[in-house]
């Protein structure tokens, strides 16, 4: 099988070409117990994160929905990468490490475990009564966040109810799968076959959704859901990220009725545009992406399916190579009111 392309992460990759994320390292929980060995207690843990990532982006956006950010402080890494991975620099967004000084990501790693020689990946929960980390997994901080805190900060909103829990598990594992880290198995792929797998994948998913918001505001219905905001991370970069970069390009998102209208629906929700890191994103994507990634070794598997003219013309996508005028087209797009046609819904123009 040739490969077309270089790894963008060795380690995670497979011998077809595949891209195969590592696990977690480290997932312990706060839990509300005063047994706990961490329990729930005010500016006892501290959030290192960045505006550009993701997965980080999820639990910056639970931190605010569950208002705690008097709680729990937070510190932004620079978001540009070298050889040693995410630092602490004072520039603009981000700052140094004003709890451990620590100079890069990586020295809190080493601080909880001296033998780790995994990747160096945001979130990261940090705990300053024991200098350790809590966990470094996405995945449990938003349950964590959604709430061990409930009894401290008296916010009761639940983005984990008891009775969409079977649902939102399966309906989390298809995103996860072939959309949230679907994109990733695409752009990082390595050989032609692996690519097609991920964006058909990852285009089916997509399709399948949008025919889900036909007949509902949100995925589970009138209120956003942790599944929700796991989906909507992707969605905000997509256009301007993957769909160039990654060669995620049968479609764009704003060509997609239901899922464009939904996506800006969530964008316009109380404080939630302003986690969107529209200098934090580019930046990190030009100084991270392998070159293998940007050049045009994958082909599309539908070259035939493209944007429409009027769509085009409607809502220009990023220009190519993320340029600055390319993410302020963007950026407008998504403030622009948009009707979900289905549902005869306009959303709230900022």
């Amino acid at each position: 099988m040739a490969t077309l392309a270089s790894p963008q992460f060795p380690k995670e990759q497979s011998d077809s070409g595949e891209f195969v994320r590592q696990q977690d390292a480290f997932r312990r929980w706060i839990i509300s117990d005063p047994n706990s060995e961490f329990p729930p207690e005010p500016d006892r843990y501290h959030l290192y994160v960045s505006w550009a990532c993701p997965w980080a982006h999820r639990i910056i956006i639970v931190r605010h929905l569950k208002g705690l950010e008097k709680m729990i402080g937070m510190s932004v890494v620079d978001p540009i990468r070298d050889e040693k991975g995410w630092a602490f620099r004072d520039v603009p967004g981000a700052s140094h490490d004003p709890i451990n000084g620590f100079h890069y990501l990586s020295d809190a790693y080493q601080a909880t475990d001296h033998d780790y020689q995994g990747r160096v990946t945001v979130p990261v929960l940090w705990d300053k009564k024991t200098s350790q980390i809590i966990s470094n997994s996405d995945d449990d901080l938003m349950r964590i966040l959604n709430s061990a805190f409930n009894d401290v900060t008296g916010n009761q909103l639940d983005l984990y109810p008891l009775r969409y829990r079977n649902e939102i598990e399966a309906l989390n594992e298809t995103i996860y799968e072939t959309v949230n880290n679907g994109v990733y198995r695409a752009g990082f792929a390595t050989t032609q076959q692996a690519y097609e797998i991920a964006a058909g994948a990852l285009f089916k998913t997509l399709d399948e959704l949008d025919d889900r918001l036909a007949t509902r505001r949100f995925l589970f219905g009138t209120q956003p859901l942790e599944t929700d905001w796991r989906l909507f991370v992707t969605l905000v970069r997509f256009d301007a990220v993957y769909h160039g970069h990654f060669k995620c390009n049968l479609r764009r998102v704003v060509d997609v009725p239901n899922l464009h209208g939904y996506l800006l629906d969530l964008y316009q929700q109380p404080g939630i545009f302003e986690t969107v890191d529209f200098d934090h994103i580019p930046a990190n994507l030009k100084a991270r992406v392998n070159v293998s990634v940007s050049k045009n070794y994958m082909e599309p598997k539908d070259p035939s399916q493209t944007p429409t003219p009027a769509a085009a013309t409607a809502a220009p996508a990023a220009a190519p190579g993320c340029s600055r005028a390319g993410w302020d087209r963007w950026r407008s797009v998504l403030r622009m009111n948009s009707p979900r046609s289905a549902l005869q819904r306009t959303t709230t123009q900022l």
